[in-house]
């Protein structure tokens, strides 16, 4: 899987109608429906959509016949394997009449051209783990957790001796943040995973 990582635009003419897409980069359903919102031009005939984040997904045709518009959106994300988007398709409609294959192509090619120019990160699968920490060790294991690529700190709290971190690790790496972790804190530490 891939997602965005920054917004995308493209636009089109077709048979005198103009179509603009844009993609942008959500974490939530919240996200996608403000993004929705605040994308959606009053002054065009349709603003049709769709989003997915993981197994979730959503899609409109905005007044379009149904399928024609939404669908071919949601296939668009789905065809370049994307996850936490959201792509709106805005037409203003030029007078000529597309039919329903040439929306389904229309909405569906734009939104794909849209994400074909947009720049993307592949998602790894990872894992949340947890390790507490002493204050003696806390600043040099932060230093090489954070060296390591696609680990994050989810979350810090302080304690009266340390800290207790939350970490999303990689699954690839687990066995090899684990074994850092040991050999940083001298087996004072040890990363569990959730």
């Amino acid at each position: 899987m891939f997602q965005l990582e920054q917004t995308a635009t493209f636009e089109q003419i077709i048979k005198k109608s103009r179509f603009l897409a844009i993609a942008l980069p959500i974490a939530t359903e919240e996200e996608a429906k403000a993004a929705i919102a605040a994308h959606a031009e009053a002054g065009a005939n349709h603003n049709c959509w769709a989003w997915r984040i993981g197994a979730a997904y959503r899609f409109s045709d905005d007044g379009e016949p149904s399928g024609t518009a939404g669908k071919p959106i949601l296939a668009a994300i789905d065809g370049q394997s994307l996850t936490n988007v959201v792509v709106i398709v805005t037409r203003w409609f030029g007078g000529i009449l597309l039919g329903s294959g040439g929306l389904v192509r229309a909405y569906g090619g734009t939104a794909a051209a849209c994400l074909r120019s947009a720049p993307m990160v592949e998602l790894k699968p990872s894992v949340e783990g947890h390790v507490r920490l002493d204050f003696s060790d806390l600043a040099r294991v932060k230093a090489r957790l954070q060296a390591i690529v696609d680990l994050g700190i989810a979350e810090e709290q302080f304690t009266a001796t340390g800290a207790d971190l939350v970490l999303r690790v990689p699954e690839a790496e687990v066995e090899a943040v684990s074994r850092l972790i040991s050999d940083l804190t001298s087996g004072r530490s040890e990363l569990k995973i959730d």
